[in-house]
């Protein structure tokens, strides 16, 4: 797929970065680029999974649901980086 065409899907509500940057992975130090896209939603799954863990009176249906979309989305549009980062 071009990243360049890589859009967020309707339901997401979080913030579009103008920016990609490089991600690692805290478990196995690996690294990947994403773009600005790829980035906003990686920000979402990982700042989703922070606020299940931390606060998890707070987590809703409607949350999973976002971050199991989120999940797919990132599968979907970058296999590679899912598996370096996500997996």
């Amino acid at each position: 797929m071009n990243k360049q065409n890589t859009k967020l899907p309707k339901w997401f509500k979080g913030q579009l970065y103008e920016k990609g940057d490089v991600v690692m992975n805290r478990f196995s130090g690996e690294e990947y680029e994403l773009n600005n896209v790829e980035l906003s939603m990686y920000d979402f799954i990982m700042g989703s999974q922070m606020v299940f863990e931390m606060a998890p009176h707070t987590v809703t249906p409607g949350k999973v649901r976002d971050f199991q979309r989120g999940l797919a989305w990132f599968r979907k549009n970058n296999m590679d980086a899912y598996w370096v980062l996500l997996d």
